[in-house]
């Protein structure tokens, strides 16, 4: 079975968001494009939409004027399902409903051609459970396109337990042909993105739940730190805290209660109250006009210590040695355990431990523990933790040094792991996971970040700048803290150590 070329009809069912732009995908890419939908005036207002969509292009010079009414043309309403039997792919895009989906393919298998593929564009539901039932159920996949279907570059093209192989190659084949990014699936709990995804919401709601730090905060943290294009709450807060919710209750359920994906009491409380975020004007932040969104807590102007001390490798932090010397700090290089000592403070990057036990273990009650970075070389802000025992002169030394360095630093209280480090370890635990079952590859898993969420990095190739041992270790050492298998280190981790130099 070959790619899908512009001579093959396609069918789309549902003329809602998702449906309207899986359509305008496959017109752009040359196809006629036949668009159904039960609700009477629903295919006009998508096209109405469409047409908007694709007169903005041509305003911004992206689209020449005769292909914008081209694409517009090859997309036909169809009045009844019938309409559809030419089609060689039908990609259905209704209500995220299992008995829905099944009673559509089983009347569009009994229409259409013997070689036409069945797509499902779910983002949640078992792309086996939908096959269930027909007479030829290997003909069925996932074809998971992400909102805006026009705009964002990833499909997840997922296999159900019986779906032909020729099939998913000839889908991705397909995808790359209207110039997506396709990654391959195995049927599972929120295939990979939905998957892979969760910790970045459950870590920083967790560290909210810890009373650590603010909304705003932790999200200028992961945001400026990290690159994470938004934070974690802002994002919920776009999203729709009920969509959300709905998500990670499903993964839950359908995970058999893992609790690497339990639902956060928290998020429940926001959905109860009605506050889903932007769309009813509230979440965490207020979205009503004139409303302003509280600023991120940063410390106050400290002065920062002439000379500093790099004792041994600083890891992922040891630009910031030379980012010092270069705004003036002398920093002499001895051996150590990886610190940076400046007056009475002892800087060093998480691993896991809260500062103040690790203070304890580490003899050294002047601790202040630094937060990941992308780039240390280049953030404009950094988070800190300092432990119970730290003197306040110690603080004001470690504050100051970083801003020596032109750094704006944030508080946060002592917990395990602080905040992007632990998310950054658990995205990537959860990514190893899917390698592991088989859900997907390690290069696939890692596109499917980037392209589907934007995160500056794929968490399997962040875990391999950060370093193997590094990664294990914080998540070996959150476990102990909380003593819960939600922390458990994933196999395909551990055994990267054996040849991690």
């Amino acid at each position: 079975m070959g790619a899908l070329v512009t001579g093959v009809d396609v069918a789309v069912i549902g003329a809602g968001t998702m449906g309207r732009g899986i359509a305008q995908v496959a017109a752009s890419a040359g196809h006629t494009v036949f668009l159904f939908d039960s609700v009477a005036d629903a295919v006009a207002k998508a096209r109405q939409a469409m047409a908007k969509d694709l007169r903005f292009l041509v305003e911004k010079g992206r689209l020449a004027d005769d292909e914008c009414q081209a694409i517009l043309d090859r997309v036909q309403p169809a009045a009844k399902l019938e309409d559809l039997k030419t089609a060689g792919l039908v990609i259905e895009a209704v209500i995220e409903n299992l008995d829905v989906k099944r009673d559509l393919f089983g009347r569009l298998e009994n229409l259409l051609g013997p070689e036409a593929i069945l797509a499902t564009n779910t983002s949640s539901i078992s792309v086996t459970a939908v096959a269930a039932g027909l007479a030829r159920p290997e003909r069925v996949a996932g074809l998971h396109f992400f909102n805006p279907a026009p705009r964002m570059a990833l499909v997840e093209v997922v296999s159900g337990l019986v779906t032909d192989p020729a099939l998913i190659d000839c889908l991705v084949e397909t995808a790359r042909a209207w110039g997506k990014v396709p990654v391959r699936a195995r049927s599972t709990p929120g295939f990979i993105v939905n998957r892979v995804a969760r910790p970045y919401y459950a870590e920083p709601l967790r560290v909210l739940g810890e009373r650590a730090g603010t909304p705003e905060t932790l999200d200028a943290i992961l945001r400026e730190s990290c690159r994470f294009p938004m934070g974690p709450f802002e994002l919920m807060d776009f999203i729709g805290h009920d969509v959300n919710f709905a998500v990670t209750c499903s993964v839950f359920e359908a995970t058999f209660g893992d609790r690497r994906f339990q639902p956060s009491l928290i998020q429940q409380e926001l959905v109860l109250a009605g506050r889903l975020g932007r769309k009813s004007g509230r979440g965490f932040y207020d979205y009503a006009s004139g409303a302003t969104r509280p600023a991120p807590v940063v410390l106050p102007s400290h002065a920062g210590p002439a000379k500093a001390a790099m004792l041994g490798d600083l890891g992922p932090m040891a630009a910031l040695a030379d980012r010092l010397n270069g705004a003036g700090v002398e920093v002499e290089r001895i051996n150590g355990a990886g610190t940076l000592v400046a007056g009475t403070a002892t800087l060093a990057l998480t691993d896991g431990r809260t500062a103040t036990q690790r203070s304890v273990d580490e003899k050294t009650p002047n601790l202040v523990l630094v937060d990941l970075a992308l780039d240390y070389a280049g953030a404009k802000h950094l988070a800190i933790a300092r432990s119970d025992q730290c003197s306040e002169e110690a603080l004001g030394d470690a504050v100051g040094l970083l801003q020596a360095a032109g750094i704006e630093v944030s508080p946060v209280d002592d917990v395990a792991g602080m905040l992007a480090m632990r998310t950054v370890c658990m995205l990537a635990n959860e990514a190893a996971d899917a390698v592991t079952q088989g859900i997907a590859s390690r290069a696939d898993i890692d596109a499917a970040m980037r392209f589907g969420t934007n995160y500056p990095l794929g968490p399997l190739d962040w875990a391999s700048r950060l370093g193997f041992r590094r990664v294990v270790a914080v998540l070996d050492n959150l476990r102990a803290h909380y003593g819960e298998e939600r922390y458990r280190v994933s196999p395909w981790l551990r055994r990267q150590l054996a040849t991690e130099s």
